[in-house]
């Protein structure tokens, strides 16, 4: 049956081909990286092919993976000296972020098409010894072609929420072997890694997030504080706001009556998607909002600066969230709001600012539970709610500081994941190389 399954599937992925590249060409056409190196979907490149076992290959689908990948790759540097990466992507972002990662003798390209054809020939041309997969990204034919070719791939720093479970056990036939295919899989969390066997993978080791170990850019920081005192109005944050929510809020703002006019926050809205600024920036306009953008900023909201007389700051900017957060005296976390899993909350958390999150984190369920118990966040049911929380807090000044050192705390408490990670890889990196180690279980 799951041969059948794979065939159908591969015979399907193959049909879309034609589909995919109109969908490249249109998303393109607001993210011109889209449109670069687009054969390399296919399995056709430009760069020399490699001899086997050279690469170490590591997939980080978009931003947030690629993010985390370069505590990964940091570690996997320290350990192995002179180590060759093979860097592969989805996403335009995830790429563009990537880009900073490469040093001489690394290689990147898209992540291929789940095709047979395009899966092969990304396998014979870069011939990697191991394959290190981020958080989520399992592919059928992708872990088939990989077992064909007898190329170790552990996923790394795994996450697997209820629904993806759902959504794998639906098509079980198909997704079970690939789970099972796997070499090895770390886990997150124990409730990650109870998910992970019930679709079929063998679990070596539940090792932590990441995500905790990454280090908020200092200077940032360090921004972020000082221009926090330069404003009259407290600032309100919404962190990675997806399409939809950006009105909720606004609607909210606007049915809110404060006491004194002074009170009422600027609200700092950085969306999730870039190609979403100006989309944003004219939602807010259409409700007769001013809105400044971070773009046009030089030295912060300075006291005579057009932004302090603005109803709505637009973080128009990339690989400043450190800057953002530490600017804000709380923030929204987007995603939360619409059924779309909510976003990730332990960078907010080690800048010290405290969070509220709507009721779907289900992408990142554990580590808002663990943040919530500790104070450094707070639930609500929808918008309206969120928006009075943040005031609350903003007029508590003691309860905004609790809150800000529940963070850091919470933060600190959680790191370590990239030291068991990287030592638990080295076994399959040696083996690949030709070690007669075997695998151990790590926890």
């Amino acid at each position: 049956m799951s041969a059948i399954a794979l065939r159908l599937y591969s015979v399907l992925m193959w049909l879309g081909q034609p589909l995919l590249r109109r969908k490249l060409a249109s998303r393109g056409q607001a993210e011109p990286g889209y449109l670069h190196g687009v054969e390399e979907r296919f399995g056709h490149y430009t760069q020399p092919a490699e001899s086997r076992s050279e690469l170490v290959w590591v997939h980080a689908v978009s931003l947030g993976e690629t993010r985390t990948a370069s505590l990964l790759l940091q570690g996997l540097r320290e350990q192995q000296p002179g180590i060759r990466i093979l860097l592969t992507h989805g996403t335009a972002t995830g790429r563009s972020e990537g880009a900073a990662l490469l040093q001489p003798g690394d290689v990147q390209v898209w992540q291929p098409w789940d095709s047979a054809g395009a899966v092969r020939r990304f396998m014979a041309h870069f011939q990697p010894r191991v394959g290190l997969l981020m958080e989520t990204e399992i592919w059928p034919n992708l872990v088939a072609v990989a077992a064909e070719r007898s190329v170790p791939l552990v996923l790394v720093n795994g996450r697997l929420s209820e629904k993806s479970l759902l959504q794998a056990l639906r098509v079980a036939p198909l997704s079970m072997p690939a789970y099972g295919a796997l070499t090895a899989v770390y886990a997150q969390t124990d409730d990650d890694a109870r998910r992970f066997r019930q679709a079929g993978a063998h679990v070596t080791g539940i090792l932590g997030n990441l995500k905790f170990d990454a280090t908020p850019d200092a200077a940032q920081c360090a921004r972020g504080t000082a221009w926090r005192e330069m404003p009259t109005r407290p600032v309100l944050m919404f962190a990675s706001s997806r399409e939809g929510e950006e009105a909720l809020l606004l609607d909210a703002m606007k049915n809110t009556t404060l006491s004194n006019a002074a009170d009422r926050p600027v609200l700092l809205v950085v969306p999730r998607h870039p190609q979403r600024f100006d989309e944003v920036a004219a939602l807010a306009q259409s409700r007769g909002l001013t809105v400044s953008r971070r773009s046009a900023w030089i030295d912060g909201p300075a006291p005579d600066h057009e932004a302090m007389a603005a109803d709505v700051w637009l973080g128009d900017s990339l690989g400043e969230m450190a800057l953002y957060y530490s600017l804000s005296e709380v923030a929204l976390l987007g995603g939360s709001f619409a059924p779309v899993g909510g976003q990730n909350l332990i960078e907010a958390a080690a800048c010290g600012c405290p969070v509220v999150m709507g009721p779907h984190t289900f992408n990142f369920a554990d580590a808002a539970e663990l943040a919530e118990s500790t104070g450094a966040a707070f639930r609500v049911g929808d918008m309206e709610a969120a928006l009075q929380g943040a005031l609350q807090l903003v007029a508590d000044p003691a309860a905004q500081k609790r809150a800000s050192r529940a963070g850091l705390a919470f933060a600190a408490h959680h790191r370590g994941a990239t030291v068991r990670t990287v030592a638990a890889l080295k076994v399959y990196l040696d083996r690949a190389a030709g070690s007669a180690q075997q695998p151990a279980v790590v926890r």
